[in-house]
């Protein structure tokens, strides 16, 4: 298997300034690598940036912006002369019922962890293609079983996780690779926010093992790096994922019986409200990862 040593990369990090992109990058520029940090949290990256043991800078941008991206990649490209890696993985949550969810955050967690994939990538591409590189899409264990109070993050991830695989045979005879991160619940700002609303916060705790836990930072930022070295088709944060997909016809209607009985003990725990949902779990802001 072809390896590619960090220490000779140059790695693009959406949504770095916290969580899995801070880490990330952390334990890239280790390695050697100079890291590219992009997202709306400046002032936090620069301060990343800074602090890293390699040549490395932010930039401020929406990913959903295609005219400030395509800025972003030129920027790069004048900084470091060429792009090794992309790792998308700017990302938000959304919790609680469709049907009393405010509808411009849950559009916002799909514009920023699904169409803000695909603008990273487009820009990134022409770069990719001639270094030959290797685009990293993060996505979830919620692309492989989405579940219910989480009808956004899950819909964005499954279709970020389409995104890759697709493009994956778009790019192929280019010599650019594609790669699918899957992680489970991990410790980050992201699901420590989740943990504050108690509908979601049963919902994880009635989840058979593994699912239910929450796994350090660390461990599974450790097999992304792998995964970039061995610029490998799928990722998995969490050993246990790896049983996931042979199965993962099956999910669907494991989360549907299991969500339904979850769904039908919380709604008759509390008092019905009004609006279009009725009663049932609260419905929390949009949380960044």
């Amino acid at each position: 298997m072809t390896r590619a040593d960090p220490a000779d990369q140059v790695v693009v990090i959406t949504g770095g300034a916290r969580g899995v992109g801070e880490t990330l990058a952390r334990k890239l520029a280790a390695r050697g690598a100079r890291i590219a940090l992009v997202g709306l949290e400046a002032d936090r990256a620069r301060r990343v940036a800074a602090d890293l043991p390699t040549d490395s800078g932010a930039w401020h941008a929406d990913v959903t912006d295609v005219r400030r991206m395509t800025a972003v990649a030129d920027a790069v490209r004048d900084r470091f002369g060429r792009t090794d890696t992309v790792v998308a993985n700017a990302g938000i949550g959304y919790g609680g019922p469709l049907g009393r969810a405010d509808m411009a955050a849950w559009r916002r967690v799909v514009d920023v962890n699904l169409t803000g994939s695909a603008v990273t990538a487009h820009v990134f591409l022409p770069l990719l293609a001639e270094s030959r590189g290797y685009f990293l899409q993060v996505a979830s264990v919620a692309a492989l079983a989405p579940a219910p109070l989480l009808t956004a993050y899950s819909a964005s991830k499954a279709g970020a996780e389409a995104l890759a695989h697709g493009l994956r045979a778009e790019v192929a005879h280019r010599g650019v690779g594609v790669g699918v991160a899957y992680l489970s619940w991990t410790e980050t700002d992201m699901v420590r926010a989740v943990d504050r609303y108690p509908a979601l916060r049963e919902m994880r705790r009635r989840m058979p093992w593994p699912a239910g836990r929450t796994y350090p930072l660390g461990p599974a930022v450790d097999r992304l790096v792998t995964g970039i070295e061995r610029r490998a088709a799928h990722v998995y944060g969490q050993g246990w994922l790896r049983g996931l997909p042979p199965v993962r016809g099956c999910l669907p209607w494991l989360v549907g019986v299991a969500g339904a009985r979850e769904m039908r003990r919380q709604q008759g725990a509390r008092p019905s409200g009004g609006g279009s949902g009725g009663g049932g779990p609260e419905a929390p802001a949009a949380v960044a990862r």
